[in-house]
């Protein structure tokens, strides 16, 4: 069995995008996986499976979309690939909760850091499926905006770190 990390886009506690933990672990045990747990309100689901990432993936996104009635874009990461990117902070020396990671469906567009816009004083790298930011000054006074082709999600490196923690502790 592979231990996984689900990553959901725009889910929370309150507002919109309104999914109990409690619900998401049932949608994780429903899919047949093993050892689902949540971590944190912001849709975090960790769970071990048989099946590779794309039939995880296409699981959990049919179940997310009967319980809201839309698609709800899922990142799944496996934990030898949470340990790589919490392992290759590009940012060490930037607090966690300034330095981002957005996890999206693919690699970056080769184009990509040509078309951001509003960039600051962030730092910006590159990963296999990842684009890390830090947010000098905090997330709260950024004018940067990303391009967003195919949907993402993103964590703090506080997050990025805890989940990988976590799902060492799995095996």
């Amino acid at each position: 069995m592979t231990a996984f990390v689900a990553l959901l886009r725009a889910v929370n506690v309150s507002g919109t995008g309104l999914l109990p933990m409690a619900e998401l672990r049932a949608m994780g045990e429903a899919c047949g996986f093993a050892r689902v747990r949540t971590h944190i309100a912001s849709g975090n689901l960790l769970f071990d499976s048989d099946l590779g990432e794309e039939a995880v993936t296409g699981a959990i996104e049919e179940r997310l979309e009967r319980f809201f009635g839309k698609r709800v874009p899922v990142f799944v990461r496996s934990a030898v690939e949470m340990r790589q990117i919490a392992a290759s902070n590009p940012f060490p020396d930037e607090p966690g909760s300034r330095n981002m990671v957005f996890f999206l469906s693919g690699p970056p567009p080769a184009d990509l850091m040509n078309r951001i816009r509003g960039l600051q004083n962030e730092r910006i790298a590159l990963g296999a499926r990842e684009i890390s930011v830090a947010y000098g000054d905090g997330i709260r006074h950024t004018k940067l905006k990303l391009p967003d082709p195919d949907g993402r999600t993103a964590r703090n490196r506080n997050t990025v770190e805890k989940i990988a923690a976590l799902l060492e502790e799995q095996k």
